[in-house]
């Protein structure tokens, strides 16, 4: 296991040498957040994660920070502060090379609340996946969302109960219970791992539905489609950065040939549509787009060695924003040659 000390936040040398020699895995921990609602609480259209992120960034700083920082980015202590980690994370002179702003090491799951009004006394869930696997921030993320519970959730700031915290295993079945709503307890539980260095299979064909908002950055600007050579590249950039901010370095692969043979992969269908979602900055008070394309795509090719970062994407996202959820994608269905 890669844990820190749960007071400090600090790695070992062991455990930093254990996250850099692997074998091609990501580690994270799937966490479910359950909780009860004490009064009516609607979720808008499209716009569920950004609630969810947005309240959290605010609790997560008075938990998290010095009472005198008034600038993460700028604050002498945020080497050592799990705000600035998560939130506002960059990369310091020792840490990954090519690197100004690090990926923020969690993504929302919460797609399924779009929309949605919850009764009193109505439960809901959301999921959250975070890459750094160090057990005080996973604290940090559960004492953050049971005082959040407790000041209010979503439009009007309703109450609710923050009942439990589990950590689910790949099969989305919960695996060991975090908080049981009062207290914590298996916050040292091992984190799952994905193995995106299996042996290359034999893929004639796939089936892919982008399932939340994706955008994806092309040479001329965000694709307006998912060509699966831009959709490759993303998704072997999106990987690797995560591992080698957060444990087991780069990918090792030859990016640039990677790269060759994803563009000769051919999308035979294309059925996405655009959906339109705007979200304000609590800082500058602008509009932003967090919207993107859904729908599904089917490809063909060579795609057996593409198959185990084509299902990391359910996990990670891929594109811009995954942070609020976006660019989540499934592995609908896939053909060997033979079949």
């Amino acid at each position: 296991a890669v844990e820190g000390d749960a007071a400090t936040g600090e790695v070992s040398a062991e455990s930093v040498a254990t996250m850099r020699i692997d074998n091609g895995l990501l580690r994270f921990r799937p966490l479910r957040f359950s909780f009860v609602a004490r009064e009516p609480l609607y979720f808008p259209r499209g716009k569920s994660a950004n609630i969810l992120r947005g309240a959290f960034g605010v609790i997560f700083r008075k938990i998290a920070c010095v009472p005198e920082c008034a600038n993460a980015s700028q604050c002498k202590l945020r080497a050592a502060c799990l705000y600035a980690q998560l939130f506002e994370p960059s990369a310091s002179p020792g840490g990954p090379s090519g690197l100004n702003d690090l990926p923020r090491p969690f993504v929302f799951r919460a797609w399924h609340l779009d929309g949605r009004t919850i009764r009193q006394g109505g439960e809901f869930h959301f999921d959250l996946n975070l890459f750094d696997v160090r057990s005080p921030a996973m604290v940090y993320l559960v004492l953050a969302f049971a005082q959040l519970a407790g000041e209010g959730l979503g439009p009007g700031r309703r109450i609710v109960d923050l009942t439990e915290v589990w950590q689910l295993g790949l099969d989305g079945q919960r695996r060991a219970k975090v908080f049981d709503g009062t207290k914590l307890s298996d916050v040292h539980a091992e984190p799952v791992e994905l193995d995106l260095a299996v042996p290359a299979e034999s893929v004639s064909s796939v089936r892919l539905g982008f399932v939340t908002p994706t955008e994806l950055k092309a040479a001329s600007g965000l694709a307006a489609q998912p060509e699966f050579g831009v959709l490759a590249a993303r998704l072997r950039d999106r990987l690797s950065t995560l591992r080698q901010a957060y444990g087991g370095g780069p990918l090792g692969i030859d990016f640039r040939a990677l790269g060759e043979r994803a563009r000769l992969v051919r999308m035979t269908r294309c059925d996405v549509r655009r959906i339109e979602v705007e979200r304000r900055s609590s800082k500058s008070g602008q509009l932003h787009s967090i919207g993107g394309f859904v729908g599904e795509a089917e490809y063909e090719g060579e795609l057996g060695e593409f198959m185990p970062y084509l299902r990391a994407a359910k996990w990670t996202g891929v594109g811009r924003q995954t942070v609020w959820g976006k660019g989540e994608v499934t592995v609908q269905s896939a053909r060997t040659p033979s079949a």
